[in-house]
């Protein structure tokens, strides 16, 4: 089963994230932001440009995005075993046993896609510049390096 999942950018090319710890919302550069940035290794952590603590790759989801995740994969899911049950007892029937597949599993609409406002202004770390990051406005620092976590001001 193969289920595409796109999330939208805002026009700067910036993805919304979330911290698992301080539970703020931001964004970071999706894809290199510069030439310099294409050259770098990508860290096994990145760092909340908020409250500075480290969290995995795979740890910055939004709460929107999870659901909208959920609410894509479900509905496939639920055709692909259907279809997958369908396919295990066809055929499989003799004069001394009979299968047959009675009632329904609902399948959830797919929602809506998501949408990305250009809200937030851009910071950049003076020690990673070429992973900029933005912040909410109303936020005025002082902030954390995505790379490395280090404090910097604005």
């Amino acid at each position: 089963m193969d289920i595409q999942l796109t999330l939208p950018l805002d026009h700067d090319g910036f993805l919304r994230r979330e911290c698992p710890h301080c539970i703020s919302q931001f964004k970071w550069h999706h894809g290199p932001a510069n030439e310099e940035a294409e050259g770098q290794p990508v860290p096994a952590s990145y760092y909340c440009p908020l409250c500075g603590q480290p969290a995995g790759m795979n740890s910055w989801w939004t709460q929107g995005q999870l659901e909208y995740a959920q609410g894509t994969i479900v509905p496939g899911a639920i055709r692909e075993i259907r279809q997958g049950l369908q396919d295990a007892f066809k055929g499989s029937s003799s004069k001394h046993v009979r299968f047959d597949l009675k009632g329904s599993i609902d399948t959830p609409d797919v929602p809506a896609s998501l949408t990305e406002t250009d809200d937030m202004v851009i910071v950049a770390s003076p020690c990673h510049s070429y992973e900029p990051v933005k912040v909410p406005e109303n936020v005025s620092g002082p902030y954390h390096c995505l790379v490395c976590g280090q404090v910097f001001a604005v």
